[in-house]
């Protein structure tokens, strides 16, 4: 008799039952660098890796291991998606067609526009699809490449290291946590929206001002 397992490519569990440390790297950097990654959970796949190193999930993790492959994939995905961006211009805008993605390259225009380089590059880290198709707009609006790689590193690391120390820790500080992993990576995806969107609320009322 035949079984036949199914991935759920949206699923951070299934994601890290199937492939484990290495589904982390992978997943990060096609999320970051290519363009069809645009709808991976990075978020979720963080929070619940944490999450998973201190409890037993049924998924055996190590916190050192998954904080070196969550930033090798976010950072070199990101890196990747800027040289892609440099090279192909502005024609990714022309090329793409998915609704999201073409609405995340309009929202990381905004992002450049308002808060320059450093900033947006940071806080792109922290909201889906943005974080997808901001790499390849900066390297399309010619960003020096020093700048992109300082900032994006700086927001890299607080990205990945933020949110899967932040799993981690509840999971080590609330047992049976686990049992209740859905409800609780939704909430995370939405307090960690919570700076982002503090920040546009107060350059709204600076330009107001």
């Amino acid at each position: 008799m035949t079984h036949v397992l199914a991935l759920n490519p949206l699923s951070a569990h299934d994601l890290l039952s199937s492939f484990g440390t290495l589904g982390i790297l992978v997943v990060l950097f096609a999320e970051t660098g290519l363009l069809v990654g645009f709808f991976l959970p990075g978020d979720s796949l963080l929070f619940t890796a944490g999450l998973l190193c201190a409890t037993d999930g049924g998924v055996q993790l190590s916190l050192p291991w998954v904080l070196v492959a969550a930033a090798a994939g976010a950072l070199s995905g990101a890196q990747t998606g800027y040289l892609i961006g440099r090279r192909a211009g502005r024609a990714l805008r022309t090329r793409t067609r998915r609704p999201r993605v073409q609405a995340g390259m309009r929202r990381a225009q905004e992002m450049f526009d308002r808060y320059g380089p450093a900033k947006a590059v940071v806080l792109a880290r922290f909201v889906p699809v943005v974080r997808t198709v901001l790499n390849p707009v900066a390297g399309a609006l010619h960003t020096p490449l020093a700048t992109f790689t300082t900032w994006q590193v700086v927001g890299g690391l607080a990205w990945t290291v933020g949110l899967v120390l932040a799993g981690y820790a509840l999971g080590a500080s609330v047992p049976g946590i686990d049992a209740y992993l859905l409800p609780v990576v939704a909430l995370v995806v939405v307090v960690s929206l919570v700076p982002l969107a503090l920040e546009i609320r107060r350059e709204r009322r600076r330009g107001a001002a």
